[in-house]
């Protein structure tokens, strides 16, 4: 079975050695550079990856990812979509190739896209940019995907692949907003796009921007995911929050657990806001119905504080204020 990682980078050079080490289980590594000035080119060739160079004009990722897919080898079985800054734990490849099995044409693996302060696990889902090597394309100018263009494609689990992401802190996300209007104006009737769009307005701190398009993006006949339309909610109630409307946060907050009660985060959400009101058995209650949430979801709909001791610290803080002493300890420990 033939494994190829293909990739596009720019000024990466700092993740070179310790990407090629985590990809060298692979039998092919080929890179398409976008404009590096820093070596990275010369530092991946030396560590024995394929490398090309090509202009994006305009920039757009699935661009991009379509050009270094080209490069992939046509007799390929497998192709592995990483990035520079991310890092497989070893033994990826065995227990990939034991998940493919005939027939299958992309695999799903665990993806850790974010680590806590104290070295734990931040946001976690389950990635998908695995494939074969026909019949496959990228889409959208950020956020890209993968479309098969044979149909639904089989996908398999590969439950002993993980993928961990370590990226520079430093690195603006300042094209993301440009590019996610311009997904929007091209595929104006997907729900993901509009998701995503909405949620860059409130990195952005543009409020009423974030709720008019996430309001879009319920409307959208396509929204039927009940995890992507509770975090727009949950992104509207934190707007108008910004904004100095805490009751209609409240109020879709609400709506985001209703929606999606099998998730922590807008329970979290909801006994974050009481804290900050001082309602202390509201604390209590809606911390408690998140604690109750064990199984962490396997989509990217997944904050990290939801899933850390937050939910236990404001539970500490709420029982120590109802001088419920003892109780307060025991979620302190």
């Amino acid at each position: 079975m033939i494994v190829s990682v293909y990739a596009i980078c720019k000024n990466e050079r700092q993740f070179v050695d310790r990407w090629m080490d985590s990809m060298g289980e692979a039998d092919e590594i080929v890179v398409l550079d976008t404009g590096s000035s820093d070596g990275t080119p010369e530092r991946l060739r030396a560590r024995g990856a394929q490398v090309r160079a090509a202009q994006i004009v305009p920039w757009r990722f699935d661009d991009a990812r379509n050009r270094s897919l080209e490069l992939v080898r046509s007799d390929a079985d497998i192709c592995v979509c990483t990035d520079l800054d991310e890092v497989f734990h070893p033994g990826w490849r065995a227990a990939l190739e034991q998940a493919w099995t005939p027939g299958a044409q992309q695999a799903r693996y665990r993806y850790t896209w974010s680590f806590r302060e104290d070295g734990g696990e931040g946001v976690v889902f389950w990635y998908e940019k695995i494939h074969s090597r026909h019949g496959w394309r990228w889409v959208h100018p950020v956020h890209e995907v993968l479309r098969f263009d044979g149909g639904t494609p089989r996908c398999v689990t590969a439950a002993g692949v993980q993928l961990d992401h370590h990226p520079d802190p430093s690195k603006s996300r300042a094209q993301y907003l440009p590019l996610l209007e311009l997904a929007v104006a091209e595929t104006p009737e997907d729900d993901r796009c509009m998701h995503y769009l909405g949620r860059e307005y409130f990195f952005h701190r543009r409020w009423d921007d974030c709720i008019r398009t996430l309001l879009r993006h319920l409307a959208l006949p396509a929204a039927l995911w009940a995890d992507e339309r509770a975090a727009s909610m949950r992104y509207i109630a934190q707007s108008w929050l910004q904004k100095g409307d805490a009751g209609a946060c409240r109020d879709w907050l609400l709506r985001a657990v209703a929606e999606a009660p099998h998730l922590r985060e807008g329970y979290v959400d909801l006994a974050r806001l009481l804290y900050s009101q001082e309602n202390w058995p509201g604390v209590l209650y809606f911390t408690g119905c998140a604690l109750a949430i064990r199984e962490r979801p396997q989509t990217y709909i997944c904050q990290a504080d939801a899933w850390g001791p937050l939910p236990h610290d404001l539970r500490a803080i709420a029982f120590h204020r109802l001088r419920l002493f003892p109780e307060a300890l025991a979620e302190a420990e």
